[in-house]
């Protein structure tokens, strides 16, 4: 899995370093990269809105499957399955189009927690050099965590440049212009509000409190509205009514024992979801694409009916009677 998110770390870095060369800080490159990374996903949510429009209109169904066939597991199983079959639905569709917010979170972590490697994209020969160093640091090397060194090396860029000898002129260019940019709001974007040793009974740095609470006050409350928004959500089952339980406490604890800036991401993420949800409803409402998926069921029904008619038999054809002949003379 390290390969994975490191891999999407990477990509997502090129992207990230781009748009902070344009704006020159963390925060505002992250809201602009989650604004075109929810454009890029468009075509996956409307897909989603369409998958949960259709598992709302066959939730009736399920119900009295279930009703009937409650006591025969696999008679239910299958009379769902040609449920299913017959709707055109496809009930795991919902669950993979929210896996790709995931992934991109997570390659963000990782472009947070690696940025010389996955932001910047120095050498990682060098990388490694001056990881190592700061490891030798008395009072730091004894209770550094090597999955921070790199950050700890961008935060305290300013005190340890006379060391960083492993590094090119250009690429401390590049680290010195990348170190001035994480505060944002007062909030230093490369902290983490807890201490990840310690997760329970552990106090907040200064007022990275906010981070935490405000992800899992916006996740809830955009999973409340949006429910609000779309009624069909409640009937949901499966994974989909899983994660819309355990999403705002999961985001919660990410943004706890994480970069701050991973937490704030998910934030600007969550915002700008539910402002998507409400565009999604005016132009793909569930009643309407019910409506509409219904309508094509029942064209596809009479279609597959005329088919089955047989043809009608053709009656022979009437001979007219022959005229009398008029006699000669």
């Amino acid at each position: 899995m390290y390969d994975i998110f490191n891999f999407f770390g990477g990509a997502l870095g090129y992207l990230l370093w781009y748009i902070y060369q344009v704006v020159h800080n963390y925060g505002v490159a992250i809201v602009l990269f989650t604004i075109l990374a929810k454009l890029l996903l468009f075509p996956f949510s409307v897909k989603q809105q369409i998958s949960m429009a259709a598992n709302s209109k066959i939730a009736v169904k399920q119900k009295e499957l279930q009703k009937k066939y409650g006591k025969d597991k696999e008679k239910l199983q299958l009379e769902t399955q040609k449920l299913y079959e017959k709707e055109g639905v496809n009930p795991a569709s919902g669950c993979l189009t929210m896996l790709f917010p995931l992934l991109i979170m997570m390659g963000l972590y990782y472009t947070v927690l690696y940025p010389l490697g996955n932001a910047l994209h120095l050498s990682s020969s060098a990388v490694t050099a001056a990881s190592d160093m700061l490891k030798q640091i008395p009072g730091i090397g004894a209770t550094l965590d090597t999955r921070y060194a790199q950050i700890e090396i961008v935060k305290h860029f300013s005190d340890l440049r006379p060391f960083l000898t492993m590094f090119s002129a250009d690429e401390l260019g590049r680290l010195e212009l990348f170190s001035h940019g994480f505060s944002f709001l007062g909030l230093n974007l490369l902290d983490t509000p807890s201490d990840p040793s310690n997760i329970f009974g552990t106090l907040f740095r200064s007022n990275l409190w906010v981070i935490p609470v405000v992800c899992f006050a916006s996740s809830l409350l955009s999973q409340y509205f949006t429910m609000k928004l779309q009624p069909g959500m409640q009937q949901q089952q499966g994974c989909m009514k899983w994660m819309f339980y355990v999403f705002p406490l999961f985001t919660a604890w990410i943004a706890c024992t994480m970069p701050s800036a991973v937490g704030f991401y998910w934030i600007i993420s969550t915002i700008t979801g539910f402002l998507q949800v409400m565009i999604l409803n005016i132009w793909y409402s569930p009643e309407d694409l019910g409506a509409k998926a219904e309508a094509r069921r029942i064209a596809l029904l009479e279609q597959e009916e005329a088919a089955m008619k047989p043809a009608p038999a053709r009656r022979p054809a009437r001979r007219e009677p022959a005229k009398p002949k008029r006699p000669r003379g």
